[in-house]
């Protein structure tokens, strides 16, 4: 039996602003307390990691997905009540009146803890985003089997 660690694995596979606020708070939580931790990012999760303003997709699908799907921080809407663009206008606007940290910062206080960033291969494969993408901080693309060793020696995993 693997001896469990004081580690977190967090799987990101969504890319709305809600949850991927609520996994940075998590991973930075877990880090500050002294775990080690991994985000695996596979799929719409693999925004959270990509630099604003950026267009994937070399091929037509995947132009057209990039245009569709920009990434980036600034790009992530909440996942209900979006309207088009205002909810998340509408939410960001909200998080600064009530003093809540934004995004940004959030992300930016997980790679200060030592968190680290991992892009699915795969889904970057699927959806035809590069490593050039994304932020500076994001390792290597790793694949399920490395996701999986890290949850089987993690006493915690999450799925967000």
């Amino acid at each position: 039996m693997i001896e469990k660690k004081e580690k977190l694995t967090l799987v990101v596979l969504s890319g709305d602003l809600d949850k991927v606020m609520a996994s940075y708070i998590i991973a930075s939580g877990a880090a500050a307390a002294g775990m080690e931790v991994v985000m695996f990012f596979t799929f719409w999760g693999l925004k959270a990691i990509q630099r604003d303003g950026v267009f994937t997709g070399k091929g037509l699908f995947g132009r057209m997905l990039g245009v569709m799907n920009r990434g980036g921080l600034n790009a992530i809407g909440p996942s209900r009540l979006n309207m088009g663009g205002m909810g998340r206008w509408m939410f960001k606007l909200m998080m600064k009146q009530k003093g809540v940290t934004q995004l940004p910062e959030l992300r930016e206080a997980a790679i200060a803890l030592g968190v680290q960033l991992l892009p699915c291969q795969m889904s970057m494969d699927v959806m035809e985003i590069t490593c050039d993408d994304f932020i500076p901080e994001v390792a290597e693309p790793v694949g399920v089997a490395t996701m999986l060793e890290h949850a089987g020696e993690s006493s915690i995993q999450f799925f967000i």
